[in-house]
């Protein structure tokens, strides 16, 4: 039904697919890249973050290519359905993002700079869209797993923002919540590093070419 209609709309909690208490179907072991376990506990001293940019396909290679990511999965986060498949995210009555969980070394990599790859590999501007891809699973999205994650994602946002209007781009309408009470459901395994496992396959992202600054962000926390 959302798929049909000319804006896609996000469903309530009322509206949206029940889905079950486990899921249909298991998740790899590991990273076919980085060779990874994909699913915690993870090692002592790593840390988690959950970012939102489109078709999760080219957004996880994005990050998987960094230096300092130690996995990366890609999944459901931000709506109401438990234990989602693509399909039900897909037709919008989930509420899901399509989200990649970044896993990563901050002694090697700082949030700040991720958050900086973040910004410039999709255009944060458009709503329930990202390109040609329609719908409100492709809506740009943050999702906090501390209070210094929070600052630095509101201080880097404020900061794209007024490059962005000096360029002559809209608003930003990335929604940076926090990650706790909003599960992170991992996807099917077709799903997980498919530009690795389909090299020619279709990646949607595409940034707006503005730098994001960064630097901006506090460090404490």
């Amino acid at each position: 039904m959302f798929l049909n209609r000319r804006t896609p709309e996000l469903p309530t909690p009322e509206q949206a697919l029940r889905g079950r208490p486990v899921p249909e179907f298991t998740v790899p072991s590991r990273h076919t890249v980085l060779g990874n376990p994909l699913v915690g506990p993870y090692p002592e001293g790593l840390e988690v973050a959950d970012f939102a940019l489109g078709c999760f396909w080219g957004a996880e290679r994005k990050f998987w290519q960094t230096e300092g990511v130690w996995t990366t999965l890609v999944g459901y986060q931000g709506g109401y359905t438990e234990n989602p498949t693509y399909e039900e995210a897909c037709s919008g009555l989930t509420g899901h993002t399509e989200a990649v969980r970044v896993v990563f070394d901050p002694e090697v990599v700082s949030y700040e700079e991720l958050l900086k790859l973040f910004w410039e590999s999709h255009n944060p501007t458009q709503g329930f869209r990202q390109g040609n891809d329609v719908g409100t699973q492709y809506r740009s999205a943050v999702y906090t797993h501390s209070p210094a994650q929070a600052a630095a994602a509101d201080a880097s946002r404020e900061a794209y923002q007024k490059v962005l209007t000096a360029s002559g781009h809209k608003e930003i309408t990335t929604e940076i919540l926090p990650a706790e009470g909003r599960p992170f459901w991992p996807a099917e395994a077709y799903h997980q590093q498919y530009l690795d496992k389909n090299p020619g396959g279709y990646c949607g992202i595409g940034g707006t070419g503005v730098s994001c600054p960064i630097g901006v962000a506090p460090a404490e926390g």
